[in-house]
């Protein structure tokens, strides 16, 4: 029996009570708001990283999408995303505004929490993820082709890509790859799209000067410290359960952020000569991005070698970017395309069913199949959102264009697109 949005005093009684469990739900409705916060600290973190000129155009883009997305999500991305499957790929629209979509547990997603609880927290997810994708394209994006863009993503890139991965029939789940968290799914998904919009968007204005510094470094940190913060309830929330298995992920989510921030801040030492403060910051968020996927089938050992890879791979591959000409402005490639990859590679690497009986050992615990099924869904996303996202910019550059006027960009964004500043002095 489906009660939908019928009020609780309606429903026969004892019924929830008999199937939902309190502490469950407090946790997962927690970890909700954990990962909602995580948006504007997103926004905060690249708020600071771009010129003054452009801060709160910025800090909008992510904001903005906390309202679209949620939205979108209701309506049809949930129903796409998790819904009756259609043949591997996406779900259907049986969902639509959250038809079906009740207070009753859904089996194949929790038995202990209301469908609606589950399904607000992937909407957390879904609504970072092309928050993530706003720091490849920074400072030079009109605001009405990024509005478009981000429906056309969520709709037609993230949304399958979560079927594909987290719901029962989705091809990639069938295959047997792990994603506790979203290595794939959040990270790769949106790296990959930001790769494709960096070079559809060509580089911005003064770059041939030199470098672009940040503007706000403590505002870089105060981003990074409140990811660091939220990324616990997008880890450990995934659980969907307050229980042991939460407390590990909770665990090795902060002990591979370390690793990664101290890792990150020592190459910056070693090869910049000074340990750098928004190295250590972007570090942190490296070993956060890496440690998603694995955070639900590894332990604290691996954790740290997880977060060590992170702090190398991740500092690495930023310096490898900002010798190309690809204007990826903030590095989401470097850090959640290189994080996200050896995160989902790690899982196959350290994953153990003496932490999580639902996943698999790895191939150090001598399954070797694994490692093969990550790499595929790894190879998968790359490929799918790379593709997709450069048709949909193509498409949405020839309709109404993409990139704002020259002087426009010179001027800055905050005063072209939104007719405000973030400072006033």
């Amino acid at each position: 029996m489906a009660y939908g949005l019928a009020p609780l005093s309606q429903l026969p009684l004892g019924t929830l009570a008999e199937e939902v469990n309190a502490g469950d739900t407090a946790w997962v409705l927690a970890s909700a708001a954990l990962v909602m916060i995580m948006t504007p600290a997103l926004a905060f973190f690249y708020g600071g990283m771009v010129r003054k000129k452009n801060a709160a155009a910025t800090i909008m883009q992510s904001f903005i999408i906390i309202a679209l997305i949620s939205v979108q999500w209701v309506l049809w991305g949930y129903s796409l995303a998790f819904g009756p499957d259609k043949g591997g790929f996406i779900g259907g629209l049986d969902w639509f505004g959250l038809r079906h979509v009740g207070l009753e547990p859904n089996p194949d997603y929790s038995s202990t929490i209301p469908h609606q609880a589950f399904m607000i927290f992937q909407g957390m997810f879904a609504i970072i993820t092309p928050a993530l994708i706003t720091g490849a394209f920074a400072e030079r994006m009109k605001f009405k082709s990024f509005l478009l863009f981000v429906i056309l993503w969520a709709t037609l890139v993230y949304d399958p890509v979560a079927h594909w991965v987290w719901a029962p029939d989705g091809w990639l789940r069938e295959l047997g790859a792990l994603d506790f968290a979203g290595g794939t799914v959040v990270h790769i998904n949106s790296a990959l799209a930001a790769l494709a919009a960096a070079l559809v968007m060509k580089r911005r204005l003064g770059l041939k000067e030199g470098a672009i510094e940040p503007h706000d470094v403590p505002m870089i940190v105060l981003g990074a410290g409140f990811l660091w913060f939220g990324w616990f309830g997008f880890n450990a929330g995934s659980a969907v359960a307050s229980g042991a298995l939460a407390a590990s992920a909770f665990v090795v989510t902060n002990t591979a952020a370390a690793m990664a921030a101290l890792t990150w801040m020592t190459m910056s030492w070693w090869l910049g000569g000074k340990p750098s403060i928004v190295g250590a910051a972007s570090g942190a968020v490296a070993g956060l991005v890496a440690i998603t996927p694995a955070s639900g089938y590894v332990g604290p050992m691996a954790a740290v070698l997880i977060g060590l890879g992170a702090g190398v791979f991740c500092y690495l591959a930023c310096r490898l970017r900002a010798r190309t000409k690809v204007d990826d402005s903030l590095d989401v490639w470097g850090v959640h395309g290189v994080g996200g990859t050896w995160g989902a590679i790690a899982t196959g690497l350290f994953a153990s069913v003496a932490i999580n009986a639902a996943g698999a050992d790895g191939l150090f615990r001598g399954n070797p199949g694994l490692l093969f099924n990550q790499l595929v869904a790894v190879a998968a996303t790359w490929a799918y959102s790379f593709t997709l996202t450069f048709i949909i910019l193509k498409l949405l550059d020839r309709l109404v264009g993409l990139r704002v006027k020259e002087e426009e960009e010179a001027i800055g964004l905050d005063v072209s697109q939104h007719g405000e500043t973030a400072y006033q002095f």
